[in-house]
Order: C-alpha cells, then sequence, then structure tokens
C-alpha cells in the first residue's frame, strides 16, 4: 500500500503494478491476491483491481475495455449539457463487450466501427485520467444512435443551447458514414440558425443521400417532407422550436 501510495495509485491492472514494481517484488500477485482478500483492495474484474475507496464511475468504465471511452447520454452528463443523469454509464469501445455491473453501477457497451471513434479527449489527471468524446462528438454519436442519449427531446434542447465548432462536425460526420446523421443535425442547424455552423449547414447538403430519413427515427413515419434536406419531419417545426424554448 505504500507502493501504491508513493506511486499515487488508486486503479490499475496487475500487469500495469508488475511493470512498475517488479523490480522491489518478485511476488505481486499474491500480495494483491491478499489484500483483496482482506478487502483493502478491490476487484473490479480479472486481473483489474481498485483501493476500497475508489468509485469514480467515468475512470472504472473506461479501464473496463480497452479503448473505453465515455459516450453519448454519459457524455452528454459530463460535458455539463444536460442536467438529467443515466441509469448506467456508456462507454464506446471498438471491442465487444459484455454489458457489467461493478460495485453496484451498471456499464453498457456500444461497439462501434474502428474508423467512428474519433473526437476524442483526455479528461482527469495521473491515474484518475479517462477519455471522453468531444462536445462535438457526442452530439454526432447521440444522433446516430438516439436510443443511447437519453431522450430526443432533451438531445435536441442540449443542441440548441451549446456553442459547437462546424469544422469538428463537418469532420465527425464524416467519420460516422451515416447519411441520417448528416440530414437531422444539418436540418437542425439551419432551422436554429446556429451560430458558427454555415459551413457545416453547406458542406451537409452535398453530402445527402436521395433517400427520405425520419427526423426522429423511433418516431412514427408522418409528417411534412423537406425536400433540401430529404427529411420527413414527424416532429413538427413548431414542436422542435417549443422544445427548445423549454427548460427543465
Amino acid at each position: 500500500m505504500l507502493l501504491l501510495d508513493d506511486l499515487e495509485i488508486d486503479i490499475f491492472s496487475l500487469e500495469e503494478l508488475k511493470k512498475q514494481a517488479e523490480a522491489q517484488f518478485n511476488n505481486i500477485s499474491e500480495l494483491v491476491e491478499n489484500l483483496a482478500n482482506k478487502k483493502i483492495l478491490l476487484r473490479i474484474e480479472r486481473g483489474k483491481y481498485c483501493r476500497a475507496n475508489f468509485r469514480d464511475e467515468s475512470v472504472i468504465g473506461c479501464r473496463l475495455v480497452e479503448d473505453g471511452v465515455i459516450a453519448y447520454w454519459s457524455a452528454l452528463n459530463k460535458h455539463g449539457i444536460t442536467e438529467q443523469f443515466p441509469n448506467q454509464t456508456f462507454i464506446q469501445t471498438t471491442r465487444v463487450k459484455q454489458h457489467k455491473i461493478v460495485f453496484g453501477v451498471p456499464y453498457k457497451f456500444i461497439k462501434i466501427n474502428p474508423e467512428k471513434q474519433t473526437g476524442i479527449i483526455d479528461e482527469g489527471y495521473g491515474n484518475h485520467r479517462f477519455r471522453i468524446t468531444d462536445i462535438e462528438k457526442t452530439f454526432v454519436d447521440c444522433f446516430d444512435l438516439p436510443q443511447y442519449c437519453g431522450g430526443y427531446d432533451e438531445l435536441i434542447r442540449a443542441f440548441n443551447k451549446v456553442p459547437l465548432n462546424g469544422n469538428k462536425l463537418i469532420s465527425y460526420t464524416k467519420d460516422t458514414r451515416n447519411y441520417s446523421v448528416v440530414k437531422r443535425i444539418g436540418f437542425l442547424a439551419e432551422l436554429l440558425d446556429k451560430p458558427g455552423l454555415k459551413s457545416f449547414v453547406r458542406e451537409s447538403k452535398k453530402n445527402i443521400n436521395k433517400r427520405y430519413t425520419l427526423f426522429d427515427p423511433r418516431g412514427e413515419d408522418q409528417g411534412e417532407f423537406v425536400n433540401g434536406w430529404r427529411l420527413r419531419l414527424n416532429m413538427s417545426r413548431e414542436t422542435i422550436l417549443q422544445i427548445c424554448n423549454t427548460s427543465f
């Protein structure tokens, strides 16, 4: 434990600890197991441990899979974009990982293609560092897979109130390779006259297909057809604007 204090480590894998302390101990696995049995350390999963009082959900979640990134609803909340708290922590990864519960916290792993894993920044410090999608990538991901964003109304409201970088949106929507995402975000940016996104709107109109897409992918197949965006507004413009002008 003195070694962990010296190295300022609260969470670690057995392999990491061996690399840092193999010169001082030749029985690290046995020592860690002994401390875990005494509940001084807690086992997160096989080969991964933390101190008994460590509970940072973001750090733990990213440690559960090698390329884990805080994303979707969890990222919206972490960035302070929404006050709604997710009932589970969403981790984006390029690997297959079974959902699991650690210390009472459910973790949901969403597998994506490697080319979609962009727009990642580091937060935290030292041993408490974790990866998270930046604000623009978080919105692109949520419009790509809205079932993980905590509600479409809240996503629209958040999009309206947060300043966004148009160049980042152009880059991330291209990485996503999802025409529906381009249409939904482009239409919203134009409808709301979002500052700084005119170039994004122009670029988006060049990158849409001819097939009509539902604005709300989980809504009914009805509503106004918007030719310029090849969108069907199953949520009216008036409703969208009302959502943006409502705060909770």
